[in-house]
């Protein structure tokens, strides 16, 4: 099983319940493949650096998990088939990209100063 990170940005004019929604068939997809869900984040809106879909604005998620490679193909297509998901980007973490999610997770964990 590799490592994994899926960012992915939801159209902003879904209500709070259609993201919520939308995130949890994602999640769900993961985990009848076999995944192991190591942390979930919701960015919120953000403004988009250049329009997609004559929006400037989108809701973004973030996922961690472990797979097996064969899994996200599948994962992938189902991004593509939701009009609901604008963009996302999965990329598989070495040991120092690891490392590096587990001090972005405890610096979100941490409370600001």
């Amino acid at each position: 099983m590799n490592h994994y990170e899926t960012v992915f940005i939801l159209n902003p004019v879904l209500s709070e319940t259609q993201i919520k929604e939308a995130v949890k068939k994602f999640e769900d997809y993961l985990v009848s493949k076999g995944a192991e869900m190591i942390h979930k984040e919701d960015w919120g809106l953000k403004k988009l650096a250049y329009a997609i879909q004559h929006k400037k604005s989108g809701f973004y998620h973030l996922f961690e998990y472990k797979v097996a490679g064969e899994a996200l193909a599948p994962f992938e297509l189902e991004f593509r088939r939701d009009d609901s998901v604008m963009r996302y980007l999965t990329v598989k973490l070495d040991k120092h990209a690891a490392a590096w999610a587990e001090k972005r997770k405890a610096r979100v964990k941490s409370p600001k100063k």
